[in-house]
């Protein structure tokens, strides 16, 4: 998780945070964080660790609540290349960013084009 923080916290493209949950076990953790960006638009975080799993779930939406894209491992769409990997935005897709570090540097390319 520390090494999530500081990945948001020297972001540029990061106006503000908030952890709206964390729980910690012994070999797994789970967060949830929402930033407010410097377009104003929000950017979800939900992420699930453990020694067998991550599972996750990012959330881009414009300011005024509009999805821009949602990427989540979610295995429901085994059609796609990437399974389980994909992103919706707003149609499927397939999804090689996987991870909130390879997200947030997609979303800085696409906020400075």
């Amino acid at each position: 998780m520390l090494k999530t923080l500081s990945f948001i916290e020297e972001s540029k493209i990061v106006k503000s945070y908030e952890i709206q949950d964390f729980k910690q076990g012994k070999d797994s953790y789970y967060l949830k964080i929402k930033l407010i960006l410097i377009d104003e638009s929000e950017f979800c975080n939900r992420e699930y660790t453990s020694e067998r799993e991550y599972l996750y779930s990012y959330h881009w939406q414009n300011k005024d609540g509009k999805l821009r894209i949602r990427w989540d491992n979610a295995p429901h769409h085994k059609e796609i290349k990437t399974f389980p990997h994909h992103k919706h935005s707003p149609d499927l897709r397939e999804s090689t960013e996987i991870g909130l570090e390879e997200i947030m540097r997609f979303m800085e390319t696409k906020m400075s084009t």
